[in-house]
Parts: C-alpha cells; structure tokens; sequence
C-alpha cells in the first residue's frame, strides 16, 4: 500500500511536496519519530485526494495521527472522515463504499479534498510558520484544479489558508459554520466546524449542520 509516492496518488502531482519534505524542522522530527515507531504507516506528506475535474475542494487543517497519516490519503481510518466520506456518498459527491483504507475503491466524483498543512503536526496543532511554509504547496495544487468554484473549509486553519488563497483579508473574513463569501474572481468559499471527533461527541457539530454546508455547496454549483 505504501510503495506508491504521493505523487502517484494526486490529481495534482506536479504540486505535491517530496516524500521526505525537509522545510519544517518540527514536522520533519515529528515523521521520524512516527516512522521509527509505526514503520508501516504513510508517515510522509499526503497528497490531495479527489477529481481531477472538481468543481468542490474541501479543505482540511493537517493529516490525523492514525487516519492520513496512517493510511496516505485523506480523513480515511479514522472518526472524522467516517462522517465526511458518509455526507459525500449521501449527496453524489463519492461513488462505491469508504473502508477507511485507501485500498477501498471510494472515489471521488467533482469533489476533491486538500490539507492547510501536509504533514503530521504534534497534537494535531500546526505552528504558524508551519501553516505559511505550506502554504505553497496547498495553493498550487487548489489553483491546478482550475473547475473549482467553491471551496468548503473545514475548521478555522483551514478557513483562513482558503481566504489567502483566495486573496480575503482573514481578518475581515469571519469564521463561523455556515459562514459564505465570495472572492473577487468569482471563487466561493463556506466554512464548517471540522468534523473532529471532538467537535462530534461536544455536539458542536452534528450531521444535520455539516450536511447543510453540502447542500448549500450544491446549491452555488447548480443556482436556481
């Protein structure tokens, strides 16, 4: 499962960052601690995941310890992508059935989905020279997928990484659930509590409200 390099598994491959990225030195420690203690798992940079003709990116804040980071792709083995990969199966935008292992067969279908930060931070918490060290890599391959008109963030990283990408001031861009706004070159981004298992068992975020960001996602792709 891990022979392939995350280039072979991108819609974008010309923007993934290198198996053994040097750029953050905290990140970089952090991957050899996990590749010493978990020599199986991914353990590297995980690549976007999706259709290569999205008109939808979702973007997350950084690979989990025992799901992306774990299996190379995206919220797959662990809690948060049980409920992502559900809503989009429930609304056309993923075909066959998610296992929680990249060796599932789900695909994507118009959606694709990205991270703020590709690789693992300690305690799920990125350092901010980490999120703009990223940065790069995060808006080469959103500006590759040139159908993507909206763009769901899930969580406030991700909210302000899509707002500089898009060219919106953060500051004047509120976080919220629900939370719409359009950029000047047409791009639109909606923003969502992330679907964490901590924001799920604190009922922060219940299906109903992260389905309704999907659904108004539909709606901004096909208007009435």
């Amino acid at each position: 499962m891990h022979s392939a390099s995350p280039a072979d598994l991108s819609p974008v491959p010309e923007t993934e960052a290198p198996r053994d990225c040097p750029l953050c030195p905290r990140l970089v420690r952090f991957r050899e601690e996990c590749r010493d203690e978990y020599p199986s798992w991914w353990n590297a940079p995980v690549p976007a995941f999706g259709d290569p003709d999205a008109w939808l990116a979702i973007v997350g804040l950084a690979p989990g310890k025992h799901g992306a980071n774990r299996t190379g792709r995206p919220f797959t083995g662990d809690y948060a992508g049980e409920l992502l990969y559900s809503t989009l199966l429930k609304f056309g935008l993923a075909k066959g059935e998610y296992r929680g292992s990249p060796g599932d067969g789900l695909q994507l279908d118009g959606a694709v989905i990205l991270n703020a930060v590709k690789c693992l931070p300690p305690g799920n918490k990125p350092e901010p020279i980490e999120i703009a060290t990223c940065r790069n890599y995060f808006e080469a391959a959103l500006f590759a997928l040139e159908k993507v008109r909206v763009i769901v963030a899930l969580g406030q990283i991700a909210h302000v990484a899509s707002a500089r990408a898009l060219g919106l001031p953060p500051a004047s861009t509120k976080f919220g659930h629900g939370a719409e706004v359009q950029s000047a070159d047409g791009h639109i981004l909606l923003s969502s509590y992330h679907c964490s298992r901590y924001n799920q068992n604190t009922g922060r975020l219940d299906a109903a409200m992260f389905e309704k960001v999907f659904e108004r996602a539909l709606e901004l792709r096909c208007p009435r």
